[in-house]
């Protein structure tokens, strides 16, 4: 099992950073250092960060309903009543960069993921 340190977002705009930090065992501000970016994050510059430090991933964007449905580990793009959000799921167990650790999903309409094959 990976152990994960959960990482609160430090802004509303930062979900993104905090879950390429997680993944990495990084602080935030490396990640937005390294993508010059402290605002919203966009799926290539999450794919960008990825590649950079040897983490494989299933490029793949696939739709996920329940729990069930997703691998040991990955990124998430969730709708939420507020805006569009990226999350981090890892053996069972959801790292929320705003609501926290989790058993399920935080609130969402739509919910995608990106499979983590592996991590550092």
């Amino acid at each position: 099992m990976r152990k994960i340190t959960y990482i609160h977002e430090p802004t509303d705009l930062q979900c993104g950073q905090a879950v390429l930090a997680m993944i990495l065992d990084k602080e935030v501000d490396v990640i937005i250092r390294f993508l010059d970016n402290d605002r919203e994050t966009n799926l290539k510059e999450m794919k960008r960060v990825l590649d950079a430090n040897g983490i494989k991933y299933d490029p793949q964007r696939k739709e996920a309903f329940t729990k069930d449905d997703l691998p040991d580990m990955c990124i998430l793009s969730l709708e939420t009543p507020r805006c569009w959000h990226w999350s981090l799921y890892c053996d069972g167990t959801f790292y929320d960069p705003e609501h926290g650790v989790m058993d399920d999903f935080p609130v969402s309409k739509r919910r995608y993921y990106w499979e983590i094959n592996c991590t550092k």
